[in-house]
């Protein structure tokens, strides 16, 4: 079943995001990266950005919520992620399987508006939840993708494998 732009709005509000438009990922302009490159796998030469180490925390750290959406926001403001309406485009899945396939075929970018009242983790919005977090935590961790309307940054929050969560800012200069 595929979710409609409707849906996909509602599941988002409770993060604090304004759904716009839906954008087909051929629209959407990333920020140029060598062949086989993710943004985990850049490094500082193709102008990769980190958490800075003390906002890394732990899934299971108490301040985990606080310093994830705090970093994010931190980074999201000094490498431009945002217009001058807090508008930018967020990674989703329209589908509603757990088929690889039909995942990957449902995937779009959304334009979304971050309001003021947003929260990342305490929403516990599905749409931004990590997978691999279970290995680690029955808690909710989000992991997602966002990208500036401009295409001249995207940033990845993420958990790694030694179960902590940071984001990376992609900026090529």
């Amino acid at each position: 079943m595929t979710l409609t732009d409707d849906e996909m709005a509602t599941l988002l509000a409770p993060a604090g995001l304004h759904l716009i438009e839906r954008r087909s990922r051929d629209e959407v302009r990333l920020p140029p990266l060598p062949p086989y490159h993710s943004p985990g796998s850049a490094g500082p030469e193709h102008g990769r950005f980190d958490s800075h180490p003390d906002e890394i925390p732990g899934v299971d750290d108490l301040d985990m919520p606080d310093k994830v959406n705090a970093s994010w926001f931190r980074m999201a403001t000094e490498y431009g992620l945002f217009n001058e309406d807090r508008e930018f485009l967020l990674a989703v899945t329209y589908s509603e399987s757990d088929d690889v396939d039909d995942i990957e075929e449902h995937r779009a970018w959304v334009r979304v508006r971050l309001l003021d009242e947003w929260d990342w983790v305490a929403s516990e919005v599905d749409q931004l939840r990590s997978w691999i977090a279970g290995t680690f935590t029955t808690r909710f961790v989000p992991e997602f993708t966002v990208v500036s309307l401009d295409g001249r940054m995207m940033m990845n929050t993420t958990v790694w494998g030694n179960g902590t969560v940071s984001t990376i800012a992609i900026r090529p200069e």
